[in-house]
């Protein structure tokens, strides 16, 4: 989409205001708002801010760095007011002479998804995210009563989320989303809304958008969504399942389980404990691995849910692995970037997987293991050599000091779950 277009649809839909999107390295989003008018000044020059402010960007003595949209990721925010309407877009950052910045996470994605398609691969990728409505009280601020009682594919009256889900399907329906499918999930109040697959870095750009949107229309329904891995002690963990197909030359590997497939799976096996530092990045990540069909062990199975990795039943176009460890807290483009490489790895190192896994790995001693802590997990992943190969050393060494920090502070707090929830709950 080009700037002419841009102005088309900034007359059309009369939009005085856009706002300018990027991830800190944790995954949250920020943003920037500018007046419509600004934004042909933004596109050639960029809009600048002060990154010493955003958590592990940069320090007071080299703060600026600059905001360039993406013009292909322009999106009206259907909850805002009509009147007046206001546009969004994902941007890129550099530092001021245009170089990019190692700390932008989109970027690190946007470079593995071209390299890849160079050497004739290409993906498909399709996040499955659950989350927690939980009702507001009197002032508006989040409690941990769950919007309902229902259970797995309830119905109304026992789910009443079915309302809150079906705005929330029609919002990202008029953003460029495409939702296939929504249902109640297993924890009162959970739910979980599907949408197509895309290309790595618009399914991780349409990620970021979908969790804007369900926090946005829960509030307008006076509700509060919850993305914690953990909210509810003795409850479902809420996951991030990421499905990838791997195409070569345009033909779907897993539909015919090819070996270059198998060995893909087999990398991200290999370096998912390496991995798991960034997939599940909070101490309520760990409350949730190993319980509720969420997996604590290296393992890979077609029909078993208990497994790190599952191939599942799929017509040939559209057969997948799904890796089941990943939960809603994490950064989705180091996430995929990682993801993706780790495949890679195993490409270019001919594996093979190992055999099978059968019966309940949620507490098998026989597996190797997923990381049991998020000290542990940090751990690992400062002793890989992967980490660093894929992700640039700024950003690793402040997500990694971040994380380390937060365990610790956690562990001194007795690694208390209500500490854990006043500390994490509202912001997540």
């Amino acid at each position: 989409m080009d700037l002419g277009d841009i102005r088309d649809l900034l007359a059309e839909y009369e939009i005085k205001f856009i706002r300018l999107a990027f991830c800190d390295i944790s995954g949250k989003q920020k943003n920037i708002a500018i007046m419509a008018d600004e934004l042909e000044h933004a596109v050639k020059h960029g809009v600048s801010f002060d990154a010493s402010a955003i958590k592990g960007f940069l320090n007071i003595s080299e703060s600026d760095l600059l905001l360039f949209p993406d013009l292909d990721t322009f999106s009206v925010l259907p909850w805002r007011p009509s009147d007046r309407a206001v546009a969004r877009f994902y941007c890129y950052i550099t530092y001021p002479d245009r170089r990019p910045f190692e700390g932008d996470g989109r970027y690190l994605l946007s470079e593995i998804e071209r390299k890849s398609g160079k050497a004739g691969y290409s993906f498909l990728v399709g996040p499955e995210c659950e989350f927690y409505l939980f009702e507001n009280d009197e002032k508006g601020y989040p409690t941990l009563t769950p919007f309902d009682e229902a259970g797995y594919f309830d119905m109304a009256p026992l789910d009443r989320g079915e309302n809150v889900r079906r705005e929330i399907c029609f919002a990202l329906e008029s953003m460029g989303l495409k939702p296939e499918r929504s249902h109640h999930e297993h924890g009162p109040g959970q739910n979980e809304i599907d949408f197509r697959c895309s290309s790595p870095l618009k399914a991780a750009d349409d990620l970021m958008t979908f969790k804007t949107a369900v926090k946005a229309i829960a509030q307008q329904h006076g509700l509060f969504a919850s993305f914690l891995p953990k909210p509810l002690e003795n409850e479902s963990g809420s996951g991030l399942h990421v499905n990838l197909s791997l195409y070569e030359n345009g033909c779907n590997l897993f539909g015919y389980e090819n070996a270059k497939a198998m060995s893909f799976m087999s990398g991200i096996l290999r370096r998912m404990r390496e991995i798991t530092a960034f997939s599940n990045p909070l101490v309520s990540s760990y409350e949730r691995l190993g319980r509720f069909e969420a997996p604590s062990t290296v393992s890979w199975s077609h029909q078993n849910r208990s497994t790190l990795v599952r191939i599942p039943y799929a017509e040939s176009h559209d057969c997948r692995m799904e890796v089941r460890s990943p939960d809603p807290a994490a950064n989705p483009y180091l996430l995929i970037s990682l993801l993706l490489s780790a495949g890679f790895e195993g490409i270019a190192d001919g594996l093979s997987p190992e055999p099978e896994a059968e019966g309940d790995l949620l507490s098998s001693p026989l597996s190797e293991r997923l990381p049991s802590s998020l000290s542990e997990a940090v751990e690992e992943a400062r002793q890989s050599l992967f980490i660093r190969r894929v992700v640039p050393e700024r950003i690793a060494e402040a997500f990694l000091s971040d994380r380390e920090a937060e365990a610790a502070e956690y562990e001194g707090n007795g690694m208390d779950h209500d500490y854990m929830i006043r500390r994490y709950f509202r912001f997540v």
